[in-house]
């Protein structure tokens, strides 16, 4: 990331531009910082100025106490004010909900496009994320970064056997240092369930994408964000999983940001 920008609270933004064009702030889920969706800048930088960056608590991004998902909508408030004053957001996973929220909120957005935000649609499901949100905030609190990041990659799925392998990872120390983090993303996801209320008040064009090869709940879960924006459309990629392939997505989101 080689350049910065304040956000309102003082916190250090770092970001990096590809591309001319419209502005487009491409958003990282849990665990991850902005390399994580910097791959996606090359098929959008053709036609966009994109705009990669490492959210508050992670890379090269500073933080401040105390967190509130408010501060994080400061933050792309900024981002959008450094880059012209006008942006089209893409958001993966939570990331998507952090996008989501920023447009409700009334920031000068364009359009917005999800991918796999994973709210949960099925039964169950508002319990399992509470005692989530519970078991995280005592691991953190308790300074049990593994335990935490062992908690998240439970919820998303992973086998027991591969939890235990990517402990002894050499990318497990890492995976530590981030999982403060956590504890923002499970924030910006509220209660685990569909905002309802909130996507409604959105105003400009959402675009909820998901892979045919991702579990029915997550294609779901985009197929409510579609249908409760005013302005909703649903996309299903075929073959792709919560990894999405960039020069997949690629084209897809060129189309809409482009329209």
């Amino acid at each position: 990331m080689d350049m910065n920008t304040m956000s309102a609270d003082g916190t250090s933004l770092a970001y990096e531009i590809t591309g001319e064009g419209p502005a487009v702030i491409l958003i990282s889920g849990a665990m991850s910082t902005g390399g994580t969706v910097a791959p996606l800048a090359v098929p959008l930088s053709d036609r966009f100025k994109v705009v990669v960056y490492d959210r508050r608590g992670r890379g090269e991004s500073g933080d401040t106490a105390p967190y509130a998902v408010e501060r994080e909508v400061e933050d792309l408030a900024a981002l959008i004010e450094a880059v012209g004053g006008e942006a089209a957001l893409y958001g993966t996973s939570s990331g998507g909900a952090l996008a989501l929220e920023a447009a409700a909120s009334g920031l000068p957005v364009r359009q917005v496009a999800v991918y796999e935000v994973p709210f949960a649609v099925y039964e169950g499901g508002a319990k399992e994320r509470a005692e989530y949100t519970e078991r995280l905030t005592e691991a953190l609190d308790e300074g049990r970064p593994g335990d935490a990041v062992e908690l998240f990659l439970r919820l998303a799925g992973m086998a027991e056997q591969m939890i235990q392998g990517a402990r002894q990872s050499p990318l497990w120390r890492g995976m530590e240092t981030i999982a403060p983090s956590l504890a923002y993303d499970n924030a910006v996801m509220g209660d685990g369930l569909v905002p309802r209320e909130r996507l409604a008040s959105i105003t400009v064009p959402v675009l909820s994408v998901a892979g045919d090869a991702s579990p029915a709940w997550m294609r779901e879960a985009a197929r409510v964000i579609a249908e409760t924006v005013p302005d909703g459309s649903y996309r299903s990629l075929p073959g792709q999983t919560h990894m999405v392939e960039p020069e997949v997505l690629g084209p897809v989101l060129v189309e809409f940001f482009g329209a």
